[in-house]
């Protein structure tokens, strides 16, 4: 169990390793929503993996781990189900929230934490094999870019349940293997069950991922991977035409829809307490 105290701030750990480089922004956005943030790398988390039961909320940041060689979050995903998956297994039991921005959402669904088990089943005692996956851009090239999203009103999610957009939704996404593939049947199931949390809007689906899905969550909702970066968008003036928004009346007195799935999170684990 975590040791946080009653009302104290959640303990968020940020996982790490050689060629990420957004765990800066996905700390900060852990902070910005009111948690405490501490960066530790794989390697010691493999050495000790019950470190992870200090923590209540969980992300693994975007990047080029381990230089996406043989394949993106391939080799991070690799070291995970052989000596950390029961760690975050456990987490997920005892309701820590997850987030897996981009090279984080390749991670997860190999490691085999999404989709994760059907809903009211436990986690199994080792990982399950992918079947989901983030293929090449049907662009053929890496593609940096913001682009409007849509998220389902059925969505179990927990990190984007009743986000207030009070403009057009939008996030920053730059991946060259983000097209989200699966089976028909998988499809169907991720739909049926509510695990769709976030899809492309129509006209900004760049990368031709099936059914326009942009990131989904396991059955109880407390994981979720998705291509776009929610931690790049915790501010308004992140916002790539947010000079333009100054007329919208008290609109940057509201958060970003960024910030609050992260506000989103961390209320979640003070209501579990």
């Amino acid at each position: 169990m975590s040791t946080r105290a009653n009302n104290s701030e959640p303990r968020a750990l940020i996982i790490t390793a050689p060629g990420i480089n957004c765990d800066l922004e996905l700390a900060e956005a852990f902070e910005l929503a009111g948690a405490r943030s501490d960066t530790v790398l794989l390697a010691r988390l493999l050495r000790t993996p019950s470190l992870v039961d200090q923590y209540d909320l969980v992300g693994f940041p975007g990047g080029f781990s381990y230089g996406d060689d043989v394949g993106a979050g391939r080799i991070m995903a690799q070291l995970i189900r052989q000596g950390l998956y029961p760690a975050l297994a456990a987490a997920l039991e005892r309701g820590v929230p997850m987030i897996a921005p981009c090279n984080g959402f390749q991670i997860a669904v190999q490691a085999g934490l999404l989709p994760g088990p059907e809903a009211g089943c436990d986690w199994p005692a080792d990982p399950a094999a992918p079947s989901v996956a983030l293929v090449p851009n049907t662009i053929g090239r890496f593609r940096n870019c913001w682009t409007e999203v849509e998220i389902p009103t059925e969505s179990r999610c927990i990190w984007t349940a009743n986000l207030d957009c009070p403009v057009n939704p939008v996030m920053p996404s730059a991946h060259g293997e983000g097209r989200f593939v699966a089976a028909h049947a998988t499809l169907d199931a991720l739909e049926r069950n509510g695990q769709v949390a976030m899809r492309y809007a129509p006209s900004d689906h760049f990368n031709g991922s099936q059914r326009h899905i942009a990131g989904i969550c396991d059955a109880s909702g407390l994981i979720l991977g998705l291509m776009p970066h929610p931690e790049r968008y915790t501010r308004w003036t992140q916002h790539p035409t947010w000079t333009r928004l100054r007329h919208e009346p008290g609109l940057f007195s509201r958060p970003t829809i960024g910030l609050q799935m992260f506000r989103n999170a961390v209320e979640h684990t003070l209501a579990v307490v």
